[in-house]
């Protein structure tokens, strides 16, 4: 019963004395892990993945004419930038949101990117 205790106070103090982001960012790897989805990290140019995480920013673009939308997704591995062409809004996509994405990891300038992924918004952060 004292070990079971032990490990709770330990815990417990982890919790309180760590870095928030840090701690968020091991929370959503696990949530994605247990999930069966794939770790950004992992991912490299040409993987068909399904990933789930959170959108740490969203901002519409629209240079010259051509509207997208583009958000900055994080699953507490890595970032990957994923972009709708054709968009100049999506209802539910805002910062903080939780969602799970499908798609083929592509290079931008060096940067993961997935072009015009299925997505399916989660409950909220």
């Amino acid at each position: 019963m004292a070990s079971a205790a032990s490990g709770y106070f330990s815990r417990l103090r982890r919790r309180l004395t760590e870095d928030i982001d840090r701690l968020d960012a091991e929370e959503m790897a696990e949530s994605a892990d247990a999930s069966g989805a794939h770790r950004a990290a992992d991912c490299c140019r040409g993987d068909e993945v399904t990933m789930l995480g959170r959108l740490r920013s969203v901002a519409a673009c629209s240079k010259s004419g051509d509207a997208a939308v583009q958000a900055e997704f994080y699953d507490g591995t890595d970032s990957v930038t994923l972009v709708w062409i054709g968009r100049r809004r999506i209802p539910g996509l805002e910062p903080g949101r939780n969602v799970l994405v499908r798609g083929r990891v592509g290079d931008r300038d060096g940067s993961k990117v997935i072009y015009n992924p299925y997505y399916e918004l989660r409950e909220r952060a």
